[in-house]
């Protein structure tokens, strides 16, 4: 007890010295004062919660160290995911055509993937002019024949079976002449050319 009660002597005493070189002489006095007129518990008290709240601005420290390096890490990710965003809308952007006209035919809507690409036409048309509206959805197409005819088409799958399912969808909703076209590389081709790697 004795050795406790000379620790908190020592610690007031460099505490005060210290303040005391801070504090006016009318303020040192009333310190002095109010530090005389507290007990051992009350100082013992406050060594405990100043020690509380020590422990408190540690783990606080601590925890916004961790909550910095959490988000430098989210950074980092955040940076990977845009590079990887960025590569795929390059690859997505390299992987249309932009020319796709040919001598027999004169494709409406020029913007049409690499690769095998299924089509429903639903019609072919000489006196009914819907160009105009190509523009409006990638989904809906067309080509104009160089006597004229202007085939209308909906829909771009890769997949010959979701073509398929959606041309018997659309003959369920009346449209009786739906079929299914192919494309490579943005030019319509016949069935049979690209059937072996589909089927």
């Amino acid at each position: 007890m004795k050795k406790l009660l000379f620790l908190c002597a020592a610690l007031t005493f460099l505490g005060t010295g210290v303040l005391y070189a801070q504090l006016s002489k009318q303020e040192a006095k009333e310190w002095k004062r109010s530090k005389k007129a507290m007990s051992v518990e009350d100082y013992k008290s406050m060594v405990d919660q100043n020690t509380g709240l020590q422990q408190q601005v540690n783990q606080m420290t601590a925890e916004l160290s961790a909550a910095q390096s959490e988000s430098q890490q989210k950074q980092e990710e955040v940076a990977i995911l845009q590079a990887k965003v960025q590569n795929l809308e390059q690859d997505l952007a390299e992987t249309y055509v932009i020319d796709v006209s040919s001598d027999e035919t004169n494709t409406v809507n020029t913007k049409v993937a690499k690769g095998v690409l299924f089509k429903v036409q639903i019609g072919a048309f000489r006196n009914k002019d819907l160009s105009k509206y190509f523009g409006a959805s990638e989904n809906f197409g067309g080509e104009v024949d160089p006597d004229g005819t202007q085939r209308y088409t909906l829909g771009n799958f890769a997949d010959y079976w979701q073509a398929d399912k959606f041309k018997q969808y659309l003959r369920e909703m009346g449209v009786k002449d739906a079929w299914i076209v192919p494309y490579k590389d943005g030019r319509r081709v016949p069935m049979k050319d690209v059937l072996e790697g589909v089927i």
